[in-house]
């Protein structure tokens, strides 16, 4: 008789089939991490735009866009932005604080400009260093409107609007002023001034008119023109 011995095979252990699917996985990641990109560099921040520096003596170079025919004349050391409304040392300002939004800058030896003069008004413009920044809305909220004094001569200066340039702080005023002298008679006198403020300079220009002149004043955005002429000169 013939023994016939038959083997059956068996299927592999939850083991190992747990063993070949952990290393198919490793595989697959070990591929998908070989294909993936390197990261990107991080993007450098840039650093903020340093202010443009301001060169006082830039200031010549608006000549030519003063009024034809104007004769020009130009200015050095100290000059006292109330001085050129006709008020001398020692005038006083009520409120007292709004005195310094008339005068910002009266003593800078290093101060330049221009004055210029002609048929529709006589034209200041001038540039002197400061220490102080931009007046503060406190301020300016007090000083809407005040008066000046000085012997014979008194102004009412209010605030009016101020032209728009980018990177500085303007302000802007405009005064009537009355002298009288000792034979009773009155002289009147009108002028407007516009200011910038940028890296420690105040930048200003004044107009100042005869309101009895047969001639006709200088447009009225001259001044707010010339201010934003001479702020882009004194940056070039």
């Amino acid at each position: 008789m013939v023994l016939t011995v038959s083997r059956r095979t068996t299927s592999p252990s939850w083991y190992e089939s747990g063993v070949r699917w952990h290393a198919a996985g490793l595989t697959a990641v070990a591929v998908l991490g070989a294909c993936a990109s390197p990261p990107a560099p991080p993007i450098p921040s840039s650093s903020p735009a340093a202010p443009p520096v301001v060169n006082a003596a830039n200031v010549i170079r608006v000549r030519s866009a003063l009024p034809k025919g104007y004769e020009i004349a130009e200015l050095t050391g100290p000059v006292s932005a109330a001085s050129l409304w006709g008020f001398g040392a020692g005038w006083t300002a009520d409120p007292a604080q709004c005195g310094t939004l008339a005068d910002p800058a009266p003593h800078d030896g290093g101060a330049r400009g221009l004055s210029a003069s002609g048929v529709g008004g006589t034209v200041f413009i001038v540039v002197s260093a400061t220490a102080d920044t931009t007046p503060g809305p406190d301020l300016l909220a007090q000083c809407g409107s005040w008066t000046m004094t000085f012997v014979h001569t008194s102004a009412e200066v209010i605030r009016t609007d101020a032209p728009a340039i980018e990177g500085a702080d303007t302000v802007a005023w405009g005064a009537m002023t009355r002298t009288i002298v000792e034979s009773g008679t009155e002289t009147n006198a009108r002028a407007t001034t516009a200011l910038a403020y940028l890296d420690h300079h105040v930048v200003y220009v004044t107009l100042v008119t005869d309101p009895g002149s047969p001639h006709p004043p200088l447009e009225p955005g001259f001044v707010s023109d010339m201010l934003a002429t001479t702020v882009a000169a004194l940056r070039g």
